[in-house]
């Protein structure tokens, strides 16, 4: 019976309240899914790190612009503001000027957020001197030549830890074997490649 005037309802909508309304409900509940794994402590999300670099061309830290998290989020708070819009009886524009600037809004907070306890999870409590001489993994292609930043993964006691690296030598590509040979400033590691004994 609930199915039934549901489907009544929705078809009664005109097509634009069908767009919003039905991305609002699917992005709502990836939303509320979401919420829930993440209480369980589980974490599926796929980033995309994107680095911000100095004026001497260094790298001062990364931002995780693009995430499964800031995508839901957009989604959610752009068709939700759509709703509230059509409600109200405003035009086209200005319900897609609203709503993309909502949908922006909500992707550029939660976008942060996941930088901050990023950050939160790198510093911890680890006593970054049991990083030296670490071997580990290459996360995200550290370059060349101290030319930029990338990421690799250590284990530091009972956990895994993903941590900012340089190299002086080649670039060290996704899935390399590193060793960590010196440890810097802000938890920054200074790596070189490894070639493990079979």
């Amino acid at each position: 019976m609930t199915l039934l005037f549901f489907g009544d309802w929705f078809r009664e909508l005109s097509g634009l309240e069908q767009v919003f309304w039905g991305m609002s409900l699917i992005f709502s509940v990836l939303f509320v899914i979401q919420f829930v794994v993440s209480l369980f402590g589980f974490d599926f999300d796929a980033d995309v790190e994107t680095d911000l670099s100095t004026a001497d061309g260094g790298i001062e830290a990364d931002f995780s612009l693009l995430s499964l998290r800031s995508v839901i989020a957009f989604f959610t708070f752009f068709s939700w503001t759509g709703v509230l819009m059509i409600k109200n009886g405003a035009s086209l524009l200005a319900i897609l000027v609203g709503s993309s600037f909502s949908g922006l809004l909500a992707f550029g907070i939660v976008a942060y957020l996941l930088y901050l306890f990023s950050k939160f999870n790198q510093s911890g409590t680890v006593d970054m001197d049991q990083a030296l001489f670490q071997k580990g993994e290459v996360y995200l292609t550290v370059p060349g030549g101290k030319e930029g930043m990338g990421k690799v993964q250590i284990q530091l006691g009972q956990n895994l830890k993903e941590l900012r690296a340089i190299t002086d030598g080649d670039s060290l590509p996704t899935g390399s074997k590193i060793r960590v040979i010196e440890v810097l400033e802000d938890n920054l590691l200074v790596v070189e490649a490894f070639e493990p004994l079979n």
